[in-house]
């Protein structure tokens, strides 16, 4: 959501937002959520989430993006768009009138009881071939077992959705290893503890598993300083590695900020760059046509650097 958004819809409903995390200090999980709860809160009717869509999608379009997945948890809407269904249908309509061609990920929180996420999996299910993309797991991996949602993820992939759980970001490179083998991930959520695990790189590299790497999305919290986030090193090790947005409305960067971020702090090359923009495509699920036409611009602007 845009800071301009936010504020304009907070005053419509008369929210109060809280002040913006300050730069340079490590905060726990809560103060993200909150955070993101008020902008959740000030969402209100089909509008404001097509409001949301279309403008996120005019953002990334702006920064070169060519096809967007979005990822939504219907539960947090479904009280004011007719449950979780119409809450998926209201993002759907919304990504109908973007710029660019948007696919939507549904998810589960990791902190949800089994049968809720087997029920949003089969909500999914039923929305794929119609927009509907992927099956993930969000929110703070501690809060959940990767056992008890294998049956989710399986009813997801048994749909031909792409499963793609957060994994990784608190928890050991253990965790992510166990996303990929128990829940069919197919791509991770951030995964960045696996960077320093040479079992877990070797697995996602056979794999062909992609991480999708924000790295400002770990400094507030401690995970890791920008200069440490290990893109260059699951490159290195054959890992797929695609760099993402996470929230811009929280951490403050968009999708070109994290390739200037890349370059400039972590200190990759034109030839890297372009890397990372290819596993974004190829770990995507957008039509051959689009991967095409997108991995063929990523080629020429290589090619003139």
């Amino acid at each position: 959501m845009r800071p301009a958004t936010l504020a304009h819809l907070a005053a419509r409903h008369g929210l109060r937002t809280p002040p913006p995390l300050p730069t340079g200090t490590v905060h726990g999980w809560a103060a993200f959520q909150d955070r993101y709860d008020t902008a959740r809160a000030a969402i209100r009717d089909a509008g404001d989430v097509a409001r949301v869509v279309t403008e996120a999608a005019a953002d990334d379009a702006a920064d070169g993006c060519g096809w967007l997945e979005i990822q939504v948890d219907p539960t947090g809407y479904a009280d004011r768009l007719g449950g979780t269904a119409g809450a998926v249908e209201a993002v759907l309509a919304g990504a109908a009138r973007a710029p660019i061609p948007v696919a939507v990920i549904v998810a589960a929180g990791w902190s949800a009881p089994p049968e809720h996420a087997e029920a949003l999996a089969r909500l999914a299910a039923r929305y794929a071939g119609r927009g509907v993309v992927g099956f993930g797991l969000s929110n703070d991996e501690r809060l959940g077992r990767v056992a008890d949602f294998a049956r989710a993820c399986g009813l997801a992939a048994d749909a031909g959705l792409l499963v793609t759980p957060h994994a990784g970001f608190y928890e050991p490179a253990s965790h992510v290893r166990e996303c990929v083998t128990v829940l069919g991930a197919g791509r991770i959520g951030h995964g960045i503890t696996g960077g320093g695990c040479p079992r877990t790189r070797d697995l996602l590299a056979s794999r062909g598993v992609a991480l999708e790497v924000c790295p400002t999305s770990y400094p507030p919290f401690g995970v890791a300083d920008l200069a440490t986030v290990p893109v260059r090193g699951l490159l290195a090790a054959g890992v797929p590695v695609a760099l993402g947005t996470d929230d811009p409305l929280l951490f403050g960067v968009g999708l070109a900020g994290q390739y200037a971020i890349a370059r400039e702090v972590l200190g990759c090359p034109d030839a890297e760059l372009a890397a990372l923009a290819r596993h974004s495509v190829a770990a995507s699920t957008a039509p051959a046509e689009i991967k095409s036409r997108l991995t063929a611009g990523i080629d020429a602007w290589l090619s003139t650097s």
